[in-house]
């Protein structure tokens, strides 16, 4: 029998001694139970509590709130597993879990690789290399798909969540809305009620585990001047929901105060009016104290881009520069309350263009976003980029092209800032989406995390669909490996997946996926995000590669069928799957890249319930809005000899 003996009293103090006794007995079915008591005094079995409260050594992080120190020594018997906060706790016993051989792949128990065996000796002290480490709400799900996404997160190694907008109902309105696959799949309806509910089970569960949580973002340009809120995500509305007195209140576009494409949320106000800042001011203090279990509001712009007032008074300065004004009078408001909210503003599109005269007069209140929606996915920096910077032209810019572009804009930013600065990215979001490996895809995260890290970033949240994990769950697990841990390869990563996800198969499954890869390369897969002709034949001969490549990848597949582990089991069956989904894709791009759009339509259209049908098999792992919108622009993207390209306004809908 086995002993845990809490020292710290809380309550994800708790959770951790529960979760320790459940895996030990998972990993030694047959070795008894495994006791849970409250002994601050014990000597013996696992001890698990705050660093601080067995005298050791939390000197080496600047924020014991936010940092995270992993603290493990144990013999074969028990010993201490710690951290220097509550959550550390819980990332010890995973680490402490981890090193005894268990893995989670993805989200659920069918995720987990579970080794039989006697626990072994683990000493082991690490502070994970980046601060943040974690997602924001995206794509489309169901309140138990996010449970079981928030309880898979400390498992390997993340610890933040952003819950965007004020409900994030949008996302929970794609899945019962059946979003891109409306035409083939029944509709259901959730009230706002549900999902406000459902918002405040997700932080009680996030509270659970210590995830750090980040609310908001878009909406304070319209929210603060309606007597209800207005629609949650990117809905529509008509201007009468303003009261006519602050209608003065909306952006003017053109000569006209309206919501830019009846959308609230891609609306920005007039920040030069202060009536109208006070408004927003007075929003935002009331909501931070109101919702004082928030650890980082979010208080961003509109969505979009070319979208600010261009009245004389606006005019006078970039939308940064009001900005910085409206965030430093939140910050005098929300010292007036005696709120110690922590505030994340954002550098995205338009505010791309740093401040020439405000600063920031509170930096430790305040984290700096940079959120690269525009850059290129197929590289991220080689060093010997041409960089571009252009000059600022309200309402009429062109959005930098790759990441060298942004971190030029981002270094004017410094400038003036020296503050914390986080990176907002979306690889999960539609990138994943071009690259029929999923390898491509994770080994740009962990390229890009290692020059965030270079170029002084603390961390990344995601925006992503929480349903990445199709065929395999390797981009994510890259995502979280390589933030916790610089000192890993992206071969070692690789490695470890495979090997848990596939067993003996994991060689020859790699092999296929790189060959898919390489047959229909992502950078002309991403051809469609940025609006290019799809038209080549060259591109049309190296698809014919893929029915014989999928062929053989289905053979493998057989003979690796029968896992005896259930991770195993579930890995083969994803890709079993995929193989159809890749033919689909495979058979759509070749008429696409001949210019026959026709038949490229007939395809979609022809399976496109069957391939609806996969959401119901494998609901937690394969998200319909975000992949069928990626197939759908692949067939209504520009397939013509003589068309040209063209660039279109980024919007995360």
């Amino acid at each position: 029998m086995f002993y845990i003996n809490k020292i710290t009293p809380n309550s994800t103090v708790d959770f951790a001694a529960e979760e320790l006794k459940k895996y030990l007995r998972m990993m030694m079915p047959e070795a008894g139970d495994v006791k849970i008591s409250f002994d601050p005094k014990s000597q013996k079995g696992f001890r698990l509590g705050l660093m601080q409260d067995f005298s050791l050594d939390v000197s080496d992080v600047d924020d014991i709130d936010l940092d995270d120190i992993i603290y493990i020594d144990c013999d074969e018997y028990g010993g201490i597993i710690a951290g220097d906060n509550p959550r550390s706790v819980l990332l010890s016993v995973y680490e402490y879990l981890r090193h005894n051989g268990c893995r989670w792949l993805f989200p659920d128990v069918d995720g987990e690789f579970i080794p039989m065996h006697d626990i072994v000796p683990v000493k082991y002290r690490h502070k994970p290399t980046m601060r943040y480490r974690g997602n924001c709400i995206e794509g489309a799900l169901t309140q138990r798909i996010l449970n079981d996404y928030i309880d898979f997160m400390p498992k390997v190694g993340l610890n933040t969540f952003m819950l965007q907008f004020r409900i994030p109902e949008v996302f929970y309105e794609r899945y019962y809305g059946r979003s891109n696959v409306e035409d083939v799949s029944e509709k259901e309806t959730v009230g706002e009620v549900a999902m406000l509910q459902w918002t405040r089970l997700t932080e009680c569960e996030m509270a659970k585990r210590g995830i750090m949580l980040h609310s908001y973002g878009h909406g304070f340009t319209a929210d603060p001047f309606c007597p209800t809120p207005t629609h949650s995500g990117w809905g529509t509305s008509d201007i009468s929901i303003i009261p006519k007195e602050k209608r003065e209140f909306i952006g003017m576009i053109g000569g006209k105060r309206d919501f830019v494409r009846g959308r609230p949320n891609n609306t920005n106000f007039c920040m030069s009016n202060p009536d109208a800042r006070a408004d927003a001011v007075r929003y935002i203090a009331n909501y931070a104290e109101k919702h004082s279990n928030t650890d980082f509001l979010h208080i961003w712009l509109a969505d979009g881009m070319n979208n600010h007032c261009e009245c004389d008074s606006c005019s006078k300065m970039r939308p940064s520069d009001w900005y910085v004004m409206l965030m430093n009078e939140v910050d005098a408001e929300l010292t007036r309350r005696n709120l110690d909210t922590r505030i994340v503003f954002i550098v995205y599109v338009d505010t791309s263009w740093a401040p020439e005269h405000e600063v920031i007069k509170n930096p430790d209140r305040f984290t700096l976003m940079l959120a690269p929606i525009t850059r290129d996915y197929n590289f991220t920096l080689t060093g010997n980029e041409d960089v571009c910077i252009e000059s600022y032209v309200r309402n009429n810019l062109s959005m930098p092209k790759n990441l060298a572009e942004y971190l030029e804009y981002f270094d004017k930013w410094k400038k003036k800032w020296r503050g914390a600065n986080v990176v907002f990215e979306y690889h999960f979001w539609l990138p994943m989406n071009y690259d029929l490996s999923g390898i491509k895809i994770a080994k740009r995260i962990y390229e890009d995390a290692k020059l965030y890290r270079e170029r002084g970033f603390n961390g990344v949240i995601e925006c992503g669909t929480q349903r990445s994990f199709f065929p395999h769950g390797l981009a994510f697990y890259t995502h979280a490996r390589a933030l916790y841990d610089e000192s890993l390869t992206f071969d070692e990563i690789v490695q470890d997946y495979f090997a848990c996800a596939f067993g003996k198969g994991a060689d020859e499954i790699e092999a296929h996926l790189v060959a898919l890869e390489e047959a229909f390369p992502y950078s002309e897969f991403y051809k469609i995000k940025q609006n290019e002709n799809f038209y080549s034949t060259s591109l049309a001969d190296k698809l014919k590669a893929i029915p014989t490549i999928v062929d053989s990848l289905k053979s493998t597949i057989n003979k690796y069928k029968n896992s005896d582990i259930r991770v195993g089991s579930v890995s083969i069956k994803m890709m079993e799957l995929y193989t159809e989904y890749v033919t689909w894709v495979y058979e759509i791009a070749s008429e696409k890249a001949l210019g026959n759009n026709d038949e490229a339509s007939r395809i979609y259209d022809e399976f496109l319930p069957r391939y609806a049908s996969f959401e119901r098999i494998l609901p937690d792992y394969v998200d319909m809005h975000q992949t069928v919108r990626v197939v759908k622009q692949l067939r209504d993207c520009i397939s013509d000899k003589n068309a040209t390209d063209n660039e279109k306004e980024v919007c995360i809908v």
